[in-house]
């Protein structure tokens, strides 16, 4: 099969890599190279990488709307189009090009958690699983009809990093048998059930800081679910601390107001009061620091009894 393939990060990887093994990819459409700001130089984008690699023709427009870009796509003319976390909107008169249609990889059991983030989502609601969804493209934001889904328990243990890599392998798994379907023509696809559906937005910087408010089970999904990208934050008196781990600790403290740091864990790390509870912070880096483990930001003196985090 002739496949077109757009998307740009690593979580796209495993799905190019594994369609390029049975199938002949005429081309990858990918984002733009970002600029290092340290060294001012271009670095490849890991789908791109991969595409050099393998002497793949590759495509980097700015928009899918113009009407050079939309004949390249015509003069390729795919069967079938594979996206993989490609980060663009896809118009209706592309949709219907290829023959067998456009498919996507998307990081959910949809329709929980259409959108951005997806991955991140699910850690930050608690979920007990997650997953990954092959579906048809449509015009609406990840609405179109499944083809497939698989699914991936969530450990106590997952941050956003370890079910991220978890899940662009399974992803992977699924898009490979969801082609075979379609090349078979047994891809029976079924619509979402749109009053299940949820959204997640982009985050923005204010959606990333920490509510001591809240519980620590509350806290800790949030923080491992932003962890280590792009990561939780605080304030300890008028300096940023980036939080990557908390663990939850079963003492409540009476006396102290919530975001206090109200004792220290020898060992592991400082205290944090929180409602009903309180929290280890485990890892964490402060302002112009490295990331520093629970043990070192006390032996450093980073993080002292008594500092009420805000």
């Amino acid at each position: 099969m002739r496949i077109l393939f757009m998307g740009t990060p690593d979580f796209a990887v495993p799905c190019l890599e594994i369609l390029d093994k049975k199938h002949e990819i005429i081309g990858v459409f990918t984002k733009v190279d970002k600029i290092n700001k340290r060294g001012k130089k271009i670095e490849y984008l890991p789908v791109k990488q991969y595409a050099i690699d393998k002497n793949i023709p590759i495509y980097q427009p700015n928009s899918l709307k113009d009407e050079e870009t939309k004949n390249i796509i015509k003069e390729l003319n795919p069967d079938l189009i594979v996206v993989v976390a490609y980060g663009k909107i896809i118009p209706k008169d592309i949709i219907d090009m290829p023959k067998f249609g456009i498919i996507n990889v998307h990081s959910s059991l949809l329709p929980r958690f259409r959108g951005a983030a997806p991955i991140n989502a699910a850690l930050m609601a608690g979920d007990e699983k997650s997953g990954v969804t092959i579906m048809y493209v449509a015009e609406g934001l990840d609405t179109g009809n499944i083809i497939l889904a698989k699914e991936t328990p969530i450990t106590e243990e997952d941050n956003f990093e370890t079910l991220h890599d978890r899940l662009k392998f399974l992803g992977a798994e699924a898009l490979d048998e969801a082609v075979s379907l379609i090349e078979k023509g047994e891809n029976e696809s079924i619509p979402q059930d749109d009053s299940l559906a949820t959204f997640v937005k982009p985050f923005k910087k204010e959606d990333l800081k920490i509510d001591w408010n809240k519980s620590k089970e509350e806290i800790f999904n949030f923080v491992r679910g932003i962890s280590p990208v792009p990561c939780a934050w605080t304030m300890d008196e008028d300096k940023l601390l980036k939080v990557y781990e908390v663990k939850k600790y079963d003492k409540v403290y009476e006396n102290g107001v919530n975001g206090e740091i109200v004792d220290k864990v020898k060992g592991k790390g400082p205290v944090v009061k929180v409602m009903g509870g309180s929290l280890i912070i485990t890892s964490a880096k402060p302002e112009s620091k490295k990331i520093l483990s629970g043990a070192d930001l006390l032996n450093g003196n980073f993080i002292k009894v008594g500092n009420i985090l805000k």
